[in-house]
């Protein structure tokens, strides 16, 4: 998205000279008082990283306080999407019956007609996960106390099939 949207470039750019860019982030989310995570970006992934981490430490404190909220892989619904879509519908208490349409909707751009479609994003590559990467993103994933690149990242109440 940084390669597209001039406003999430110029956040990359900028993140890399200032912490400001990831204090405003911490601002914008609610989360003021993570000071620990008051950073400068030294990757195109931090961003992004910052942002997933803390949607992940949200739900995980969720459920610490006794909140039923569940999550879903990804890799899971692309792996086996008929059967999570069934697993999804089951659990919003929804017909099992519309499991084949929910699978066939994920054929289609939800993006269409935007900067970030597919036909736009889908020829960039993703920026290299080098070693050095992937430490100082694991830093900022431990900070949040979320699972780790390259560790099992099942967490408690995530719907999953029996494979």
């Amino acid at each position: 998205m940084s390669m597209i949207l001039p406003y999430r470039r110029l956040t990359y750019l900028l993140g890399r000279l200032t912490s400001r860019v990831s204090r405003t982030t911490l601002e914008l989310l609610c989360v003021a008082d993570r000071h620990d995570l008051c950073m400068r970006f030294d990757n195109d992934m931090m961003h992004g990283v910052l942002l997933s981490s803390l949607i992940t430490s949200r739900y995980l404190d969720l459920r610490r306080r006794g909140f039923d909220v569940s999550a879903v892989r990804y890799e899971d619904l692309v792996a086996r999407p008929l059967d999570m879509c069934r697993i999804l519908l089951d659990f919003c208490h929804l017909p099992q019956s519309l499991a084949e349409r929910a699978v066939r909707a994920f054929d289609v751009d939800a993006q269409r007609n935007s900067a970030l479609s597919k036909s736009v994003i889908g020829h960039l590559q993703e920026p290299p996960l080098t070693p050095e990467t992937k430490t100082k993103l694991n830093e900022l994933l431990k900070k949040c106390g979320t699972p780790l690149i390259g560790e099992p990242d099942v967490m408690e109440g995530t719907l999953f099939c029996e494979y």
